[in-house]
């Protein structure tokens, strides 16, 4: 992968920032988004993962699973987010509903974020149109929750990018 280019001028810095710049449409376009997604589901719902997939500014189908999975990675590192899901997923066999409310706002929304990322990518040809979306999104998003449940804290530098990687270099196409 080539470098990501320099932007302009951050304004009253007169420095540069990191990253590809940002075309005036595609800043409205995430920020709608973000309003939408708030509008919808509230503080405890607004994340950069749906408020990336609803604004679809162009990125691709790798950068877009990165971005979404080192947040994920991110989370479950973090030792205060891997205790509570601890506590959640013991608890859940006791309180079912628990359970379930924990699925329908938590994890669903997360999931139906990378499904639509994989469904985008079927849809511009970066991915086969046989793609088994549940697959690649299970595969994805166990490679970085098993990672940090039995070696928590010890994501190699590029594990997510070559999760990624390697994924999609299964489900191009031929």
């Amino acid at each position: 992968m080539p470098p990501a280019e320099v932007s302009t001028d951050s304004p009253g810095t007169g420095q540069r920032r990191p990253g590809r710049p940002r075309s005036e449409r595609a800043d409205r376009a995430i920020i709608d988004a973000a309003l939408s997604v708030f509008a919808e589901s509230g503080p405890e719902g607004l994340c950069i993962e749906r408020v990336a997939a609803r604004a679809g500014v162009g990125e691709s189908v790798r950068e877009d699973l990165v971005t979404i999975l080192g947040a994920m990675r991110d989370s479950v590192a973090d030792p205060r987010r891997a205790r509570e899901f601890a506590l959640l997923l013991g608890e859940g066999a006791k309180y079912p509903r628990l359970m379930a409310r924990y699925v329908e706002t938590m994890l669903e929304p997360r999931r139906e974020v990378i499904r639509s990322v994989l469904r985008r990518g079927v849809a511009v040809g970066e991915l086969r149109p046989d793609t088994d979306i549940e697959v690649a999104l299970f595969m994805l998003t166990g490679a970085v929750l098993a990672r940090g449940k039995y070696d928590p804290g010890s994501f190699p530098p590029g594990y997510v990018e070559r999760v990624v990687d390697e994924l999609l270099l299964g489900l191009a196409p031929r």
